[in-house]
């Protein structure tokens, strides 16, 4: 394929939302959680079977998960998970800074 025959689209903040999926913005708060719970599992150097004692979860459940299959936890769920993480989650809601829409994000 010729540089010239390729076709490229730039796409928003979240993925998503470019793949058409419904409720982009939670698919993506939960990818942003998961990705936190991960990071921690390794950092902590965690195998799946400790990192699942430690959440509640069976081994598989963790593989999925880290995986990206989450699509059955809810958000209520994957904050749990971060505070058995030992993590501590806040919730704060502040006007925004202009009169778009409200957003939903983690900050670590």
């Amino acid at each position: 394929m010729k540089a010239g025959n390729v076709k490229i689209e730039r796409g928003s903040a979240n993925v998503f939302a470019d793949l058409g999926l419904p409720d982009p913005d939670t698919h993506l708060l939960k990818a942003e959680l998961v990705t936190r719970i991960d990071k921690i599992i390794r950092q902590r150097g965690l195998k799946q079977v400790e990192a699942a004692k430690l959440l509640g979860l069976s081994q598989p459940d963790v593989s999925r998960l880290l995986r990206g299959n989450f699509r059955e936890y809810s958000m209520e769920r994957l904050l749990r998970l971060l505070t058995a993480l030992g993590r501590d989650v806040d919730i704060i809601i502040r006007e925004p800074h202009s009169e778009r829409q409200g957003r939903l994000r983690v900050e670590a």
